[in-house]
């Protein structure tokens, strides 16, 4: 089975994404809101989720799941988006509007990734 050249895009993002959790950890701790207890350790294992769904979403017999697996962790990383629109120091000095945007975007996301989960 071949899959289509959109799940590989979503695929090679996610495991980008997660890469970049290692490589920039100051960055996602960063965004992580201060009710949650470790963000050090979030970080990890929220950028090794990115990297391990990024490589399931590549392998027909566990894209399904692997795309429930990214509808989750988009649910999941929800408050870190939100925390960053209502912190100014958490948006990195980013536009109101553009922090504002990535709300929606979420559920863009969890929609792209609904595509692929049967």
């Amino acid at each position: 089975m071949i899959l289509p050249w959109h799940l590989y895009l979503m695929a090679f993002l996610y495991i980008l994404a997660g890469l970049n959790h290692f490589r920039k950890p100051g960055m996602y701790v960063k965004i992580i809101p201060p009710a949650f207890k470790n963000p050090k350790l979030i970080n990890v294992l929220s950028g090794a989720a990115e990297i391990i769904l990024g490589i399931f979403l590549l392998l027909p017999f566990s894209s399904h799941f692997a795309a429930w697996g990214v509808i989750m962790l988009l649910i999941a990383i929800f408050p870190a988006n939100l925390y960053m629109f209502q912190n100014k120091k958490a948006g990195f000095g980013l536009p109101r509007w553009i922090l504002f945007v990535r709300l929606p975007l979420q559920f863009v996301l969890i929609y792209w990734a609904y595509q692929y989960t049967f």
